[in-house]
């Protein structure tokens, strides 16, 4: 059976004017996770990842240790369908009609940097409602188009690749959520509750047989917790 391993970006800069841009843990989770690859022996025959800076930039950190040691590193495509969901633009379109039971929710969502905790909570009620998709005002990417899109990406990949294969896909944790939504078929509130889990940086392997999709790992992230660094291990 071939392998498709989804690897959600490093760390990005939470709080910042630029979330897309990788934290310096961002950049040294990534490192860890080539060396890691490495010192396993995976060669990968295909490395795509969406077009956000922050994957792009995990991918290269990532497969720059790769060809460190040696091991097959093929060139970096890009494909959109792999791209995170805008959560600004959520945001923006569905806070307006939750203020009115959450008058502080501006606020916090200005201020997340020091209201992490608050954020977090805030953050999960807006996703709910654009999971529902009752609140979807037109020219907002929603829930089902979203997965729809990732959906689209998956299957590129498969109609192009043999059972023997093993595909790196560098992405974000939304992404990966609508995945285990599609291929689990498990609800999609239920997916988010395992999103809030996903560690920067983490493996999450599928397993294929043409068009046949298996999950077999998810949020594999031995690599951080083997150097005993707590502050490595991060979900944003």
């Amino acid at each position: 059976m071939g392998s498709i391993y989804l690897i959600r970006h490093g760390q990005a800069s939470f709080g910042a004017d630029d979330y897309d841009v990788l934290s310096p843990i961002g950049v040294r989770q990534a490192t860890v996770l080539g060396d890691h690859l490495a010192a396993l022996g995976v060669n990968f025959d295909r490395c795509l990842s969406g077009d956000l800076q922050r994957q792009q930039h995990t991918a290269q950190a990532t497969l720059e240790q790769l060809a460190v040691a040696g091991l097959a590193t093929p060139a970096l495509e890009i494909d959109p369908a792999f791209n995170e969901f805008n959560a600004d633009a959520i945001i923006r379109a569905l806070l307006p009609d939750l203020l009115p039971q959450e008058p502080e929710a501006l606020h916090t969502l200005r201020n997340a940097a020091q209201n992490r905790g608050e954020f977090q909570r805030i953050f999960a009620l807006i996703i709910q409602r654009w999971l529902a998709g009752t609140y979807d005002p037109p020219g907002l990417e929603s829930w089902l188009g979203f997965v729809e899109r990732v959906q689209g990406g998956l299957q590129r990949i498969l109609e192009a690749a043999d059972n023997r294969q093993k595909i790196a896909v560098f992405t974000s944790g939304g992404t990966i959520t609508a995945l285990l939504h599609l291929i689990t078929r498990m609800p999609a509130q239920q997916a988010f509750e395992l999103n809030w889990q996903i560690v920067n940086t983490s493996l999450n392997q599928l397993k294929f047989r043409g068009r046949e999709v298996s999950l077999a790992s998810f949020n594999g992230h031995t690599h951080l917790q083997l150097l005993k660094a707590p502050e490595l291990i991060t979900f944003r």
